[in-house]
């Protein structure tokens, strides 16, 4: 359920600010998406693994507090990683 290196060096390559940004909110909130939505598949086909619903939670819960982050400091780039993620429709 993890992310490969690769995965996540194609992740940061789409999300970054600037050429080194490995840790910006934007990467981060990419990061947990897949990562979440990984994870939901594992939950689709396991509905009894409630350790990793637990971890769903806690996932859900520090993207929340990110985007919350990023739409305070910019709204424009908030809606606009919204619309790249396809999350909150």
């Amino acid at each position: 359920m993890s992310l490969t290196q690769v995965r996540k060096q194609e992740i940061m390559t789409d999300f970054q600010t600037h050429e080194t940004d490995t840790g910006s909110a934007e990467v981060q909130i990419a990061m947990l998406s897949e990562r979440i939505s990984k994870l939901s598949l594992h939950l689709q086909a396991n509905k009894k693994d409630y350790a990793s619903q637990r971890g769903l939670m806690k996932m859900l819960g520090h993207r929340k507090s990110l985007l919350g982050y990023v739409r305070k400091k910019d709204e424009a780039k908030y809606r606009e990683l919204l619309t790249r993620l396809g999350i909150r429709g």
